[in-house]
């Protein structure tokens, strides 16, 4: 068992298992008092005051406590994160990093913004993790690109991935969760999905480009097909035809 553990963990591709690792560290060390939240949420305040740089990235990490809703997130992180990062943006490493930095800025904005709207504020003062939306962007992204692939929710119905977060989305209500979270990353993912998806279809222009600064972070490989060997792919010749 621990043996299969070890191999699902190291087959997992870099920026998932990055990600996993610092989220269930971080909580798990929360979890045993060894860090304080605290010293993770979102503060504007502390950032700008203060440089306390690191909250606009902890806050990520941070899952709160351990129970059923971080099992299902970890579930969500692993499962959705690892099938954009092999699939949709396989050999492209660089392009997936810069979607989840893409993500975290749209999320972090509106927070910021929606605490200085009257009669909002209240609600976006609320959010101070936005670990949940993150994961929910992924799911959102992942929905868009495999929009026919049929799902089922619990064994109790059957979808089409496309619906996929609203589902989640409505299962967050049923259970007494806050659907802000859900909402927030449905809208980051939506705004990945339009500027990168959409809009260059539409303009032939792509917003979204990923910076050389990034791309230089990382070295992704090449998708290679290997020829077998002794297999061809045209008729010989002639000559060899007719060769005993």
């Amino acid at each position: 068992m621990a043996q299969a553990i070890e191999e699902w963990y190291k087959q997992m591709p870099v920026i998932t298992r990055s990600y996993l690792t610092a989220a269930v560290a971080i909580t798990i060390g929360c979890s045993l008092e060894i860090i304080s939240p605290y010293h993770l949420y979102l503060n504007p305040k502390l950032v700008v005051k203060h440089y306390q740089f690191w909250r606009l990235i902890t806050n990520f990490l941070y899952f709160r406590k351990m129970d059923l809703d971080f099992m299902f997130h970890m579930f969500f992180l692993a499962r959705y994160c690892k099938l954009l990062e092999e699939n949709t943006f396989r050999g492209r490493t660089a392009d997936f990093f810069y979607m989840l930095l893409f993500g975290a800025s749209v999320l972090t904005g509106i927070v910021l913004i929606g605490g200085m709207i009257p009669y909002l504020s209240a609600s976006f003062a609320r959010i101070i993790f936005l670990s949940n939306s993150l994961t929910f962007m992924m799911v959102y992204v992942w929905s868009k690109q495999n929009p026919f692939i049929h799902m089922s929710f619990l064994g109790l119905f059957t979808f089409t991935a496309a619906y996929l977060p609203w589902v989640l989305l409505g299962f967050s209500v049923l259970v007494g969760a806050s659907a802000w979270v859900d909402l927030l990353g449905m809208i980051a993912g939506h705004a990945y999905y339009f500027l990168e998806d959409v809009y260059p279809q539409m303009t032939g222009r792509r917003p979204l480009k990923t910076p050389s600064l990034i791309k230089a972070l990382f070295a992704d490989e090449d998708v290679v097909v290997a020829r077998p060997e002794n297999v061809r792919f045209a008729p010989p010749p002639a000559e060899e035809l007719h060769r005993d």
